[in-house]
């Protein structure tokens, strides 16, 4: 075993991967910056990775389609949802979880929670969410979110594989709509202060609407 294939003391990544991370980071960030300034449809792949300074064949190696050049930076949210369900606390039920874990990224406006002002972050979500090739490959990251979670709601619980699919789908679903949600009234002008308070009153409701169920709807 070479000293690139030695994984650290602490369990992390060896030198190899942390190279590997840092390509994709590096390409991801040049493509972004290309699609920004120029329009994703208008940036053909071979451009990105002449100005990341490799080859075509080697970026396709990495990014399997263009789209996953910009949703690189989702790659470490797919599995987001099943860790915070593995690692909680004993006492603390899955959907409590995950509830305060989503409260806790409004508070700090992570992105991903869509309550972001950052002017960086507000023209990426522009990019993405106005390039419909985008959007298609994004439901493909939320697919793979709903599989990871729905296999740790049912170690959890040992309850039933299928229902627990079914509930990681409809909370997948609700963060996304409360996400999405929060970025449009930011990209319409107002500030993530503003909307906070709203946005934590929407996520209280919404994660009991998923305690209740569909009754009212039956």
């Amino acid at each position: 075993m070479t000293d690139e294939e030695v994984v650290t003391e602490t369990g992390g990544p060896g030198l190899r991967e942390r190279k590997r991370q840092r390509m994709y980071e590096a390409v991801s960030e040049t493509a972004i910056t290309l699609f920004l300034e120029k329009g994703f449809e208008k940036v053909p792949v071979a451009e990105v990775a002449a100005a990341a300074d490799i080859s075509k064949p080697t970026l396709f190696r990495y990014f399997p389609t263009k789209e996953d050049l910009v949703l690189h930076r989702f790659a470490d949210h797919v599995d987001e949802a099943s860790r915070v369900v593995a690692t909680r606390p004993t006492k603390r039920s899955p959907l409590d979880a995950l509830q305060r874990h989503f409260l806790d990224g409004l508070e700090r406006q992570d992105p991903v929670t869509g309550l972001c002002d950052n002017v960086h972050v507000l023209a990426f979500h522009r990019l993405l969410y106005g390039t419909p090739s985008l959007v298609a490959r994004l439901y493909a990251y939320q697919e793979r979110s709903e599989a990871a979670l729905g296999k740790a709601l049912s170690e959890a619980s040992g309850g039933d594989a299928l229902a627990a699919r079914l509930a990681a789908g409809q909370i997948i679903a609700v963060q996304r709509i409360l996400a999405l949600e929060n970025w449009r009234r930011i990209d319409a002008g107002e500030t993530a202060e503003a909307v906070r308070p709203d946005a934590t009153t929407a996520a209280n409701r919404a994660f009991g609407q998923l305690r209740s169920g569909l009754t009212p709807y039956a």
